[in-house]
């Protein structure tokens, strides 16, 4: 008994004697933070009050607020971001095009989803991700979304809304607009 109490020691020690493997964990930049609904109804107001109502305006019509994703589309294209090597994504403010397909988003504000790769984490050095497809290079993007409004209920309609940011926005010759 005392022979195996020998051996598991000197086993111990041997293992302790062994070098270990040093590992450097590189931590990301995180771009963002957990919000309260306080601190999102101030960023849509502010949003609302100082873009959205000069948009609307110039556009003639209500420009979209916002732009809903299914978690679907969104964990598809970051699994697709990171099987290209990427480690970021980058939202870029867009336009629907005339011609899009669709009449009624024409004009309207979107976000379009860009993947990216930075070699040590951070925004600072983060490059879009471009990609083979067939012959052809083109960057890892995803456009579109659904706008609201557009599709989307509105803020009166008690639907999925909740209150983020309702807003008394003035419009100048057009009076006052809740949004």
């Amino acid at each position: 008994m005392l022979e195996g109490y020998f051996y598991i020691s000197k086993l111990f020690f041997k293992l302790l004697n062994q070098p270990t493997m040093s590992t450097i964990e590189k931590k990301a930049v995180l771009g963002g933070k957990y919000a309260t609904k306080q601190e999102v109804d101030t960023f849509i107001r502010g949003y609302k009050t100082e873009r959205w109502a000069d948009n609307t305006e110039k556009l003639g019509q209500e420009d979209a607020l916002s732009s809903w994703y299914t978690i679907d589309e969104l964990e598809n294209f970051i699994e697709r971001v990171k099987l290209n090597g990427g480690n970021g994504v980058r939202m870029h403010f867009g336009v629907f095009p005339e011609g899009y397909g669709d009449e009624k988003v024409e004009g309207l504000q979107t976000i379009v989803l860009v993947g990216t790769r930075s070699k040590d984490g951070t925004f600072a050095t983060s490059k879009q991700l471009h990609v083979q497809d067939g012959e052809n290079t083109e960057v890892l993007a995803y456009l579109g979304g659904i706008p609201c409004p557009a599709y989307c209920p509105t803020p009166g309609s008690g639907f999925g809304f909740g209150g983020l940011g309702i807003s008394l926005v003035e419009r100048g010759d057009k009076g006052l607009s809740i949004v």
